[in-house]
């Protein structure tokens, strides 16, 4: 088992860019935070603020560990780089309307959803702690995060928004932390590595 999944875990979406704000695929493009985003930043940590995190996790791009920085500032925690948290690489398809993106293909120039997959549970098996861990990443993290842990229909994570992954009595249970306060039940099953 991961030993990510041997206790509750937080996971925060980067903030917004110019291309989640154009409805955009951004992917691997290493994009800046909009005034938006880094405003959603400091909201996440003001969120976070009085909630136990002892090791922050974090894509190498640049809009997660811009999002990541004020919480660490926060909480006095070093960032973690860990480069297979990056969100997929869409190849020819980014830049491109989200219309145009199809899950189960494999891009010219990109990469394919087996490959994501495989990397992203490499990620998330490298979490060693200590715990309880931030992970701040990427929609395409949260999808394969979600798929890892719940058969229910996946619901894209907002810009900014946090949530509390816990395993409640065999069931995995996601309470968002945002001002929005949204909870989400999922049926536990056994991690496939």
């Amino acid at each position: 088992m991961m030993p990510l999944l041997a206790q509750p875990f937080l996971f925060l979406r980067h903030g917004q860019t110019a291309s989640n704000e154009a409805g955009t695929i951004g992917g691997a493009t290493d994009l800046p935070l909009t005034a938006q985003g880094h405003a959603q930043a400091q909201a996440a940590a003001e969120v976070l603020q009085e909630v136990e995190i002892a090791s922050i996790w974090c894509s190498p791009l640049r809009r997660a560990q811009d999002t990541a920085a004020p919480v660490a500032r926060r909480k006095n925690l070093p960032v973690r780089i860990l480069p297979d948290l990056q969100e997929r690489n869409w190849g020819v398809w980014e830049g491109h309307p989200r219309s145009v993106l199809v899950r189960d293909a494999t891009p010219e120039r990109g990469e394919g959803p087996d490959a994501f997959r495989d990397r992203i549970r490499r990620a998330l098996n490298a979490i060693t702690g200590p715990f309880p861990a931030l992970i701040v990443a990427h929609s395409g993290t949260a999808r394969e995060l979600h798929a890892l842990l719940s058969p229910a229909p996946f619901r894209r994570p907002t810009n900014g928004e946090v949530s509390r992954w816990e395993c409640d009595n065999g069931v995995w249970v996601n309470r968002l932390l945002s001002p929005n306060g949204r909870t989400a039940g999922v049926e536990a099953r056994e991690p496939s590595l």
